[in-house]
């Protein structure tokens, strides 16, 4: 199987306001950038569709370090909160919903595409790639042509 590394990374101008995303996926010497911009969402959907396109955008099943500087997204994977949530009809406990469900959903099934290794970065530390994504983040809600997130503006 291959092995793949992802960065990823989520912005907003405001938190909720227009967000975007930024992605670098990383393969054999190959490197592929993506972004997207939206009207009005949340720094954490931002954070959460980045790795979700990421691995979306993965042609077979492979091995993948995908690098977050999102604690929200690596923790909710690693400790098993996403998973405990969607066992629980989406609620983080017996009086509170967990937030995004919709991307948590799409996130939990590309995992079960691959094999993920989720790694915590931190951010605005001179890490290369995941400053890159932050760029691409940042340029793509400056860019124009902001997507609707149907999700979060119902």
């Amino acid at each position: 199987m291959k092995t793949v590394d992802i960065y990823t990374d989520g912005a907003c101008s405001g938190n909720p306001g227009p967000g975007g995303y930024g992605i670098v996926l990383l393969y054999n010497g190959q490197r592929k950038e993506s972004s997207e911009g939206f009207r009005k969402t949340t720094n954490n959907r931002m954070e959460m569709l980045a790795a979700i396109k990421a691995l979306e955008a993965l042609k077979e099943k492979c091995n993948v370090n995908l690098y977050s500087d999102s604690k929200y997204v690596v923790d909710a994977i690693n400790k098993g909160w996403a998973v405990n949530w969607k066992k629980n009809n989406w609620m983080r406990n017996k009086k509170d919903k967990a937030l995004n469900p919709d991307l948590w959903e799409r996130l939990l099934n590309q995992i079960n595409n691959h094999n993920v290794t989720f790694i915590w970065v931190k951010g605005h530390a001179n890490n290369v790639e995941n400053e890159r994504c932050d760029e691409l983040a940042r340029n793509a809600i400056t860019a124009g042509d902001l997507k609707i997130d149907e999700n979060y503006e119902k």
